[in-house]
């Protein structure tokens, strides 16, 4: 081979191109043990696992009563549009609206005078049924006094005997129809069917009224009064055993008013509404103070029955999950997710199967927890005080499980 001699510049710069590639070489090769090091160590805290902070409630077992809710409407026990019975004209108003009437208190009278007149002319008629047969029943005495002389024929008394009982049929007659009449006269004074409250008067004297069709008056009872609300079918069967019992407490309050009125469930209906899977109820209430008012709309709550010893977690303790419900329980410094199934709730609290009295349930911190994670309960903060009640936290100074 044939070597070709290079200048001098151009060995000077093949030298260094040489001396860069091996010092290259020789960093990558120290470099790499350095590099391996951290990798192996990371794989290792993954294994572990880092515990996770977590705050926790104890289940607790204690009676709750199921309460249902449901928007209600206030309904009359009974309302009644007043309306002539016989078609006159209005002779005296005696009730102003807004008025509370008791039941047979005179609310409006009408021109009277042609009934009047027909009561005069009948008891008249009357008067002259009984005069003829006055008569007739002393012929009668006559005949029968000459049928013992023989003096007349047993057809004579007869004769006599008819007489007296065509007169007495007469008498019944007439008499009836008297009483028809004095009852079209008390048509004239209307009267309250019931105890309650007048609504506007729509007629003043002088005006007509047609029979069964011009409304006078309308009153509405309202003492007591009715609650009327619907409920899901899955309560059927309680809301018919409370009625049974006939002790079921409901409780009615206006949305703007803090005051409640006790009343007590009177009814269930017979089906259940197809469309929107509900039953209807109603309960009565006392109303003195008429501080419910027909129409209006209520907050209503009722007591369908008590859970004897449930075991009560927080409903924010229970996870949705696509299988179900679950809540984690802590055990032995490990989550174990737990699947419950949530018999009733109440407030913020919730009465579930499947975890015993007593045990720690994760309240904050259960969406960084996987089961079997390791778990650290955080503690409070210096001077936190306790929630009573609910049980929902416990956040009182040092006690195991508080929220930060």
């Amino acid at each position: 081979m044939t070597h070709v001699p290079l200048p001098p510049g151009a060995r000077a710069a093949l030298a260094l191109a040489l001396l860069a590639t091996a010092l290259s070489g020789c960093g990558r090769s120290g470099d790499a043990p350095a590099a391996a090091a951290p990798a192996s160590g990371a794989s290792g805290a993954g294994a572990a696992g880092a515990p996770v902070a977590v705050s926790t409630v104890r289940a607790a077992q204690r009676d709750l009563p199921v309460v249902v809710e449901a928007t209600g409407t206030v309904s009359a026990v009974r309302s009644v549009d007043v309306k002539a019975q016989t078609s006159s004209l209005v002779a005296t108003v005696q009730v102003r609206d807004g008025q509370f009437v008791k039941a047979g208190e005179l609310l409006f009278t009408l021109d009277a005078r042609a009934d009047e007149a027909k009561v005069a002319q009948l008891r008249a008629q009357v008067a002259r049924s009984e005069a003829g047969l006055a008569d007739a029943q002393r012929q009668l005495a006559r005949a029968r006094e000459l049928l013992a002389l023989n003096f007349v024929a047993q057809s004579a008394v007869d004769t006599n005997q008819a007489a007296v009982d065509t007169q007495r049929a007469a008498v019944a007659a007439d008499r009836a129809a008297l009483q028809a009449a004095q009852v079209a006269l008390s048509y004239n004074r209307i009267v309250a069917p019931l105890a309650g409250r007048v609504g506007a008067v729509p007629v003043s004297p002088g005006a007509a009224v047609i029979a069964n069709q011009t409304p006078l008056v309308t009153i509405t009872q309202v003492d007591p009064i009715e609650v009327s609300f619907a409920l899901p079918q899955r309560h059927l069967a309680d809301a018919l055993a409370a009625l049974q019992r006939g002790n079921a407490p409901v409780e009615a309050g206006l949305p703007d008013s803090r005051t409640t009125a006790q009343g007590t469930l009177v009814f269930v209906d017979n089906g259940v509404d197809a469309a929107t899977g509900t039953v209807k109820l109603k309960a009565r209430f006392a109303n003195p103070q008429a501080a419910l008012w027909p129409g209006a709309f209520v907050r209503t709550r009722m007591t369908v029955r008590t859970l004897r010893g449930a075991v009560v977690i927080p409903q924010a303790a229970i996870v949705q999950g696509p299988r179900g419900s679950l809540v984690y329980v802590v055990a032995e410094g490990r989550a174990q997710a737990r699947p419950v199934g949530v018999l009733a709730t109440r407030g913020e609290d919730a009465a579930v199967e499947g975890v015993q009295a007593g045990e720690a349930i994760v309240l904050d911190g259960k969406q960084n927890l996987r089961p079997g994670a390791r778990v650290i309960e955080r503690a409070a903060a210096a001077g936190a005080v306790a929630v009573p009640a609910s049980g929902a936290r416990r956040i009182a100074a040092g006690a195991p499980g508080a929220t930060p």
